[in-house]
């Protein structure tokens, strides 16, 4: 990791509950770095909204940590619920149609799988907990994408860039904008072959208590399982297990 990160890193745990507020002087005191070092990493905390900085008078200013850091908390804590939320839901919905089960979030302009239950199939997925993946690439960050803010999703679509595992698949932001009103208006999201070769996904909707979609729950199998009758079994124990958890974080 780059040393200039770790340093400002270093400095927010200087801010406790005894001390909220330190002057450049007493971060130079506790961190023993030069006065220039300790006030060009405060300064980028500062740009970022890790720290604010409030003027006394033009020689003392005071530093205090910023509100990016209460929004980062929160992120992490709703993880965190979600997942054992959702965990039980999803081992039920794996053993019901043994099929292997994602959960996805938004993670800036990208989607993040924070869990994943496996099927007993012999299937292999390149799929982890932790990996992130672009917007437009499968069932799951598809899904998300498309209940984005209007203003937050329009944005996302002008600076993507596009890929595909299908090199003969050509993808532009009028197409994908038309599949994610679609996807919209039906309420689930089905693809193929988009992240592994001949394999399909399928993803539902998880609200929360604001009816705000907070993740996509997956079902990702073999193209050859989402088939006909089958399919609607499929979809219909996903779309079941979506609606449980989200009524079980609070969506009415």
């Amino acid at each position: 990791m780059n040393q200039s990160v770790i340093k400002a890193l270093k400095l927010l745990n200087y801010f406790t509950e005894e001390t909220p507020e330190l002057t450049l002087r007493d971060i130079t005191i506790k961190s023993n770095l030069p006065k220039a070092t300790a006030y060009r990493l405060l300064s980028s905390l500062e740009q970022e909204g890790f720290l604010v900085k409030s003027k006394e008078s033009e020689y003392n200013s005071r530093y205090r940590l910023g509100i990016k850091l209460m929004e980062l908390g929160f992120r992490v804590a709703d993880q965190i619920e979600i997942r054992r939320i959702a965990k039980p839901f999803m081992e039920g919905l794996a053993h019901e149609i043994n099929e292997v089960i994602h959960l996805a979030i938004v993670n800036d302009d990208k989607a993040t799988y924070i869990e994943k239950v496996d099927s007993n199939r012999a299937l292999r997925l390149y799929t982890k907990i932790g990996k992130t993946v672009p917007l437009y690439l499968g069932s799951g960050p598809k899904l998300l994408l498309s209940f984005l803010k209007s203003d937050k999703q329009m944005s996302i679509l002008k600076s993507l860039s596009f890929s595909s595992t299908d090199e003969s698949t050509q993808i532009d932001s009028e197409n994908l904008k038309l599949e994610l009103d679609m996807i919209r208006k039906q309420g689930y999201s089905i693809s193929e072959g988009e992240q592994d070769y001949d394999t399909t996904g399928i993803s539902f909707p998880i609200f929360n208590h604001k009816s705000e979609v907070i993740a996509a729950l997956a079902v990702s199998g073999l193209s050859s399982h989402f088939e006909g009758d089958n399919l609607e079994i499929i979809k219909d124990a996903a779309s079941r297990s979506a609606h449980q958890i989200s009524i079980s974080i609070g969506y009415r």
